[in-house]
């Protein structure tokens, strides 16, 4: 975790804050439409093409948006790399940073490393706040799989840290992760967001999450408005039960089982403009050219959008 102190130093000012006037960041290529498409950089992490290079490749693949994940912009900033020079990296390519995929202990039981969780998150908020990010990912990390949630318990510390997002305009997305056994399920993350009590409590869906925690997909028809901002988008195979797959089992959407075209219609319902987040941890397509895994994966997500719009 950084300190304030080498927080600053990394990025190479006083407050990040206050490069916020200055950096400008594009609103995305497909900003007025009513989906945004976005590449999570797990897509093709395996690749192990870098930071940098992955934004590069999103831009070129022609992507309005990426989720990026904070280690890697910390190994960046690490590096001797400032923050500024990173946001002007994104915005130079016309891209905005939709989300963040973090890992903090933010809801673990243990009221020290929860709170050290907080701290961190606090910290990842203030520089995704300067690369122009509005929002964080909050999954169950450091809670013991299958450990039972307390609902109301867990919406006050969701309610927490959404107070310590609005100091730095980035809020906190609750994400279910459908194998933990833990917060797997779409229902214990409605009831999460309705414990906090906040105006700006927003549920992270995920295609791959709600079938393998046995959420299913009409339950969406429950979100409506800004309560989804973003969903990460993909596929699993119909050939292999559900509590056998991994996210490595992912695929491209549209090639496996999902009801995305359903899925689609839910969001379209719900109002307001989504982003759609290409997020896959297939083995085999880690094998594959980055560039060309990531014009696939668009193509294919703009193929099914154009059968429900």
């Amino acid at each position: 975790m950084l300190n304030r102190r080498d927080l600053l130093k990394l990025s190479g000012v006083t407050a990040l804050g206050a490069l916020l006037p200055s950096v400008g960041l594009a609103a995305g290529k497909n900003a007025s439409g009513i989906f945004r498409f976005c590449l999570n950089t797990s897509t093709i992490r395996g690749q192990n093409p870098g930071l940098l290079k992955c934004i590069e490749i999103a831009a070129k693949a022609g992507y309005d948006g990426m989720e990026l994940w904070v280690s890697d912009v910390l190994d960046y900033l690490k590096a001797g790399n400032a923050v500024h020079t990173l946001a002007k990296f994104i915005s130079d390519r016309n891209l905005k940073v939709e989300n963040a995929i973090s890992f903090t202990t933010w809801m673990v039981d243990d009221p020290a490393k929860r709170k050290e969780g907080w701290k961190q998150l606090e910290e990842e908020m203030a520089i995704m706040a300067a690369l122009g990010c509005p929002y964080i990912a909050a999954p169950p990390a450091g809670v013991e799989r299958g450990r039972p949630v307390d609902l109301q318990e867990t919406g006050h510390y969701y309610r927490e840290i959404l107070q310590l997002g609005r100091k730095h305009g980035v809020i906190p997305l609750l994400e279910f992760w459908g194998a933990s056994g833990t917060l797997y399920n779409l229902s214990q993350a409605l009831a999460i967001a309705a414990a906090a009590d906040d105006p700006d409590a927003k549920i992270l869906p995920d295609v791959y999450h709600l079938f393998r925690g046995s959420s299913g997909f009409n339950g969406l028809k429950l979100l409506s408005g800004t309560a989804v901002e973003v969903i990460h988008f993909n596929d699993y195979p119909a050939d292999k039960p559900a509590n056998e797959q991994t996210d490595s089992d992912r695929v491209y959407p549209g090639d496996g089982a999902a009801p995305l075209k359903q899925v689609l219609q839910y969001l379209l319902a719900m109002g307001g403009a989504k982003v759609l987040s290409l997020e896959l941890f297939n083995k085999t397509y880690w094998a594959r050219d980055p560039l060309t895994v990531a014009k696939t994966g668009l193509h294919k997500m703009k193929i099914l959008v154009d059968t429900v719009l």
